[in-house]
């Protein structure tokens, strides 16, 4: 977590077909980081398996010490259902780029 920073909003472009229609790769999203999720919110996760991987997908419920999360598109989404629990390390509340607005 100390590597992503000390300010609390980062900036984050989005890549890959995991979150659509949510998200589109390439939008611009802004990010709270070491915000609390809740289910349904879109995430920024870290897997286990795969540290160096970051990922965008929604939180679905608490599971152990982690997140079950999900992408919005089940057939272009590699998700805990393949990697099991993931680490949150922050919330996505608005899309700065090409639609702004609030993310839900």
């Amino acid at each position: 977590m100390k590597s992503l920073g000390r300010w609390p909003w980062r900036r984050l472009l989005v890549r890959g077909p995991s979150m659509a229609p949510t998200l589109r790769d390439r939008d611009v999203v802004l990010l709270r980081l070491r915000a609390r999720p809740r289910p349904r919110d879109v995430v920024l996760v870290r897997w286990e398996q795969r540290p160096w991987q970051l990922s965008v997908k929604r939180a679905v419920r608490p599971d152990g010490t982690g997140w079950h999360v999900e992408g919005d598109n089940a057939f272009g989404s590699t998700d805990s259902r393949e990697l099991g629990p993931a680490e949150v390390l922050g919330v996505v509340r608005w899309r700065l780029w090409p639609r702004p607005g609030r993310v839900r």
